[in-house]
Formats: C-alpha cells, sequence, structure tokens
C-alpha cells in the first residue's frame, strides 16, 4: 500500500523529470554538440517532446488518467528507438540506415562503452516512461 501511495503522488513527477531529462539531452546534442538529427531522431523526438507538456500538466494537476494518452507515446518510442539503436549496430538493418534521408540513420555520434549511442539513451528514457506509467496504472486500479 505504501507503494502505491508514492506511485500515485510522485509517478508523475517521475515521468515529467524523465521526458525533460530526454528532450534536453537532445536539444544538447543537436543545438549545443552540433550532431544533426537523422529522420529517425525526428520521429523519437516526435514521441517524446510532447510528454514534456503533457506530463508536466498531469503531474500539477495530479491527474493519473493522463497516463492513458502518454504511454501509448512512450510505448511506440520504445519501438522506433530500438529499431533505430538496431541500424546502428547490427549489419541487417544496415541499408535501411543508409537510404534513411540526408543524415544517414546508422551514423553513430556517441559510443560511450562501446553500446551507449543516443538512439539507446532514448530508448533507456522510453523504457523508464513505461515502467512508470505502467506502476500508476497499476497503483489506480488498487485502492
Amino acid at each position: 500500500m505504501k507503494g502505491n501511495k508514492f506511485i500515485l503522488e510522485n509517478g508523475l513527477y517521475i515521468c515529467w523529470f524523465i521526458s525533460l531529462v530526454a528532450t534536453g539531452g537532445s536539444l544538447y546534442f543537436s543545438d549545443v554538440v552540433g550532431y544533426p538529427p537523422c529522420t529517425y531522431c525526428w520521429y523519437q523526438r516526435i514521441l517524446m517532446y510532447p510528454n514534456v507538456i503533457l506530463l508536466g500538466i498531469a503531474a500539477v494537476r495530479r491527474d493519473h488518467r493522463q497516463v492513458l494518452y502518454t504511454l501509448p507515446l512512450s510505448v511506440l518510442g520504445i519501438g522506433m528507438s530500438s529499431f533505430h539503436y538496431l541500424t546502428q549496430k547490427t549489419g541487417l538493418l544496415k541499408t535501411v540506415g543508409h537510404s534513411c534521408g540526408i543524415i544517414p540513420c546508422d551514423t553513430t555520434y556517441i559510443n560511450w562503452f562501446g553500446f551507449i549511442t543516443i538512439p539507446f539513451l532514448a530508448l533507456t528514457a522510453f523504457v523508464l516512461l513505461t515502467i512508470m506509467q505502467i506502476l500508476i496504472l497499476r497503483a489506480m486500479r488498487r485502492p
């Protein structure tokens, strides 16, 4: 019961913080460091950026039902980020990555520890958002 209370009181703020950090990170890489985003990066941004506004408003209003609108964005983001990461890290999708647009989608700007790339960071954010949103849904259903 205490876990449910914590999730209901803080879950939306945690989700908002995750989306804020992810959005800030993507803007940092493109606008400060100067890495131009590829087409897949733009799709991931389209799925992440609205969460900052939607989850921020939901957290302030304590509107837990907002998760019903933001969870699909997170799940789609997992799919898009996974596809983008596989494009970068495996040979299976290399041809797709080269023909993606002006900026090849298999371009790896960062490669920390040999596996952390920008799509991996986005994937991590989407997975954390999805987990938190599922926990909020579960806490809403339990008294």
